[in-house]
């Protein structure tokens, strides 16, 4: 009987589960350091999102980290040694972190506000987007030094020169909503 009212109720909420078209959707991320920058694509492992009114009411995105890509960088043994590096505890450390979290638990309108998880660590975000139909668009900034990631940050280190990272990483998204 209880197993009936909960489906009774689901129908007839006015919320509805929906998922993340991960064909259609896509993540590119930019660090840049004092010389330049480097970017690269990441991939979602899963995400669930709950629609209430045409609005992300909550949701839980879950990115896999060991799918980080670097695509600035032609010469491939000096991007597989770059993308090693990027793997390694210097900075996501994924053999110990393999992914990262984003609980969403409010959409204002123009923003999701939510809290991210890298290498263990919570912090609040904020994420202006776009809509266009079923498809979010968006830039998340966010400083990875809030997540332990400080190798190369001026923030923390003195004298490094033109070595220095941004303590800030873009995240470019598109992500439809099926």
């Amino acid at each position: 009987m209880k197993n009936l009212v909960l489906i009774l109720a689901l129908l007839f909420s006015s919320s509805l589960l929906a998922g993340v078209d991960m064909k259609k959707s896509t993540f590119k991320w930019k660090g840049t350091k004092v010389t330049g920058m480097h970017e690269g694509n990441i991939s979602l492992k899963s995400a669930d999102l709950k629609m209430d009114n045409n609005r992300i009411k909550s949701g839980k995105l879950v990115v896999d980290m060991n799918s980080i890509t670097v695509t600035d960088i032609t010469n491939q043994e000096y991007a597989k040694k770059f993308l090693a590096h990027m793997l390694n505890e210097d900075f996501f450390e994924t053999n110990k972190f393999p992914t990262a979290t984003l609980e969403i638990v409010r959409d204002t309108g123009k923003a999701l506000e939510g809290m991210m998880t890298i290498k263990g660590k919570t912090n609040r975000v904020m994420i202006p987007y776009t809509k266009n139909g079923n498809m979010y668009k968006g830039t998340l900034k966010f400083d990875r030094t809030k997540y332990g990631i400080k190798y190369g940050s001026g923030s923390f280190f003195k004298g490094l020169g033109d070595k220095m990272i941004h303590d800030e990483v873009t995240l470019n998204f598109n992500v439809a909503v099926k």
